[in-house]
Order: C-alpha cells, then sequence, then structure tokens
C-alpha cells in the first residue's frame, strides 16, 4: 500500500488484508510503502501489523516501485491506503493469479462505484477515455486502465523495469505488459469513497496529461507515423495536382502559393514519420520497446548504403530538375520569369533535394541507433 498522510484509514485497510490473509489462509505480509507521511500513518500501519519501509523518493510510483522491492511474496496485491478498495475481498485476484495471469486489474466500471466515490469529470471523461487511447495505441482488452487495486507476479513486473514515479504508474504497467505478452486478467472491483476526510493527492489535469503524455511518447506511430503519413499524402497529392493546374476549392483560389505550402508541408511529414523511426528504434535499443518483425524486416531491407543511394537518388532527381529550369532560366537571358511557370518547377524540386538529404541523415542516424542493438547480440538491449 503506498501512503502519504492516510492515519485516518491506513490502520483499517491493514486489519482487512490481514483478515484476508488469515481467512484465505495465505502466508503473506502487507506491506506499506510510505512515502514521506508527516502524520501518524506509520506508526498506525505498524501497530495493525503491516511492515512499513520509508520511500524518500516522492511520488505515487516510486512509492510502488519500492514497495513491490521490498515485498517478499511471490504475489503482491498493491492497492491505496485510503480505504477506498476492500482489502477483505480479494478471492477474485488470487484465483486468477493462481491461474497464471501474470497481472490481474481491477475493474470499477463493472464491480460498481459508489456515490461520491468519483468525481464526475474522472468517472465519465477522464478514466474513459484515457483507458479508451489505451486499448486503441497498444491494443489491450483492459477496460480500466487507472484502477488502483490489481495483483501480479512480483518477479515478472520487477522484470518489467518500470521507471516512471507519478501517477502515470498505472498506465507503464499496463502497457509494458501488454507489449510483453502477457495475459492480463479483469475482475470485478468495487470503489467506495475514501475515508481520508481531505482532498485527494491526485490532480486531475496535471496526472491526466502525465497519463497521456506516457501513452503518446511509448506508441510512436499514433504520436508520429499516423499524422504524418496524412500530412504527406494530402500535402504530396496537393503539390501533384497544382504542378499540371490551379485548383478552385470552396470559392478559393490554389495556385503556386498553395503549391509551396503544400511542398512545405509534405516535408514536415516526412520529418513525422522519420522522427517516427527514430523514437521506436531508440525505444528497442534502450530496451523501453520489445522488437517489432516487421520493422526488423524493414530495417534489414532498407540498410545504410541502400538508404543512402535512395536519398541521394531523390535528391538527385530533384537538383537535375532545379538544371532544368535553370537552364531554362538561361534560354531567356537570365531575365525575368513568369513566377506562376518556373515556380511550378522549382517548388517540387527543391523540395526532392531537402526530402532526399532528410532521408541520407536518417540513414545514418538509424544506423547510429542501431547500433547498439547489433553489438548486444541476439537477445537485444
Amino acid at each position: 500500500m503506498p501512503c502519504l498522510n492516510e492515519a485516518a484509514t491506513v490502520g483499517r485497510c491493514v486489519a482487512k488484508a490481514r483478515g484476508f490473509l488469515e481467512r484465505a489462509g495465505i502466508d503473506g505480509e502487507v506491506l506499506v510503502a510510505d512515502n514521506g507521511s508527516t502524520d501518524d500513518s506509520p506508526s498506525l500501519a505498524t501497530a495493525a501489523g503491516a511492515r512499513v519501509v520509508s520511500v524518500a523518493e516522492p511520488g505515487y510510483g516510486a512509492a510502488l516501485n519500492a514497495g513491490i522491492a521490498a515485498a517478499r511474496g511471490r504475489y503482491v496485491v498493491m492497492g491505496d491506503a485510503d480505504d477506498s478498495y476492500d482489502f477483505s475481498r480479494l478471492d477474485a485476484f488470487l484465483e486468477k493469479l493462481r491461474a497464471g495471469y501474470p497481472l490481474v486489474m481491477g475493474n470499477r466500471f463493472k464491480g460498481g462505484i459508489r456515490p461520491g466515490a468519483v468525481p464526475p469529470l474522472h468517472r465519465y471523461v477522464g478514466n474513459p477515455v484515457l483507458s479508451f487511447v489505451g486499448r486503441l495505441f497498444f491494443r489491450t482488452g483492459v477496460r480500466d486502465f487507472h484502477c488502483g487495486l490489481r495483483g501480479f507476479d512480483r518477479e515478472a513486473v520487477r522484470g518489467l523495469e518500470l521507471g516512471t514515479t507519478g501517477m502515470e504508474f498505472a498506465s507503464e504497467l499496463v502497457v509494458k505488459a501488454t507489449l510483453a505478452g502477457w495475459r492480463i486478467a479483469e475482475v470485478p472491483t468495487t470503489l467506495d469513497p475514501d475515508g481520508r476526510g481531505r482532498p485527494p493527492h491526485l490532480r486531475s489535469w496535471r496526472d491526466g496529461w502525465r497519463h497521456l503524455r506516457f501513452l503518446l511518447l511509448f506508441s510512436p506511430r499514433w504520436l508520429f507515423l499516423y499524422p504524418g503519413l496524412a500530412l504527406l499524402l494530402t500535402c504530396c497529392t496537393l503539390t501533384t495536382l497544382l504542378y499540371f493546374t490551379p485548383l478552385r476549392v470552396a470559392g478559393a483560389g490554389l495556385d503556386i502559393h498553395s503549391m509551396l505550402y503544400a511542398a512545405a508541408g509534405a516535408l514536415l511529414g516526412l520529418q513525422f514519420c522519420l522522427f517516427a523511426l527514430f523514437a521506436r528504434v531508440a525505444a528497442h535499443a534502450a530496451g523501453l520497446l520489445p522488437r517489432h518483425a516487421f520493422l526488423e524486416r524493414v530495417l534489414r531491407l532498407f540498410t545504410l548504403e541502400r538508404g543512402l543511394l535512395f536519398g541521394l537518388g531523390i535528391a538527385l532527381i530533384g537538383f537535375l530538375w532545379s538544371a532544368s529550369a535553370f537552364w531554362q532560366w538561361r534560354d531567356t537571358g537570365f531575365g525575368a520569369l513568369d513566377p506562376r511557370v518556373v515556380m511550378r518547377d522549382t517548388i517540387p524540386a527543391s523540395a526532392l533535394m531537402v526530402g532526399g538529404m532528410e532521408l541520407v541523415l536518417a540513414a545514418f542516424l538509424v544506423s547510429v541507433i542501431r547500433w547498439k542493438i547489433v553489438a548486444s547480440g541476439p537477445t537485444g538491449a
């Protein structure tokens, strides 16, 4: 149980958990990870029969990581010390853990949320939206991403190398377990109003953003790749259409000025796609994300040498196109040219030169990042 100034409730929580252990005949312990309480929480937890470990680093995730490291049992059930979860009714968690599930999540939407237990903003917007984003990004079946009551195999979780120190720990555990291919079970869990009699530690917008930020950073596809592909394809299509003729869309005339912005948008889309590649390869090299079979095949196909040749080839096309435009200018005696004519060549030509050189630099950077993976052998970093 992570604990920060929970004197009003920690004793009841410990008593309920100890009662469950005795009733179920489990040789276990109740461990309280005290995160700098300034009230009597540590002494009250000890008096109720818990083992208390002090955690100097502040944060929900820091307290849980320290508690998991200090735990002695094979299985761990974690839950807040504010008496919002009933530690006397953990039978479903135990059943699923013994059935071989390395992670068992509580689901408050199935079990029931008592009136006043969760602010309406969290119940109807925050949690459902973040849980939906998590399921969409990581293709997991977990319906309640942020339930604070969950059980897991201690050694398996330690192998995930969880590193977040704040409330986003809840998302990190589910995301990394999903990426590792774990079977994850969900059991109905009831949530009661907490008994602390003071405002909660959770800060809606700050902690909600930290959860969303974590989900985005661990999913380069949604943060970079998909927006980049949409921008690249849209702007390439518009640039191509404007090369042949001006367009009129919803009463607005589009010509070379729109073509210039479309070409810039295509280059930005390319940058997004390349950043998705960099982020995925770097996360793999750092051990944050597992290997991706399709990406591995692509990287084996597009080696440094092939990437250089491809990028230089694109840049060369742009250079030759620019040379052709220059030659036309030369034929006029380097006089004035109609920009509506000449810019239709120089805009895409310059975009190809810039995009080609971006691909050359990307090939070098990916090779540098992948050097650690290759050097570490077949098991990866």
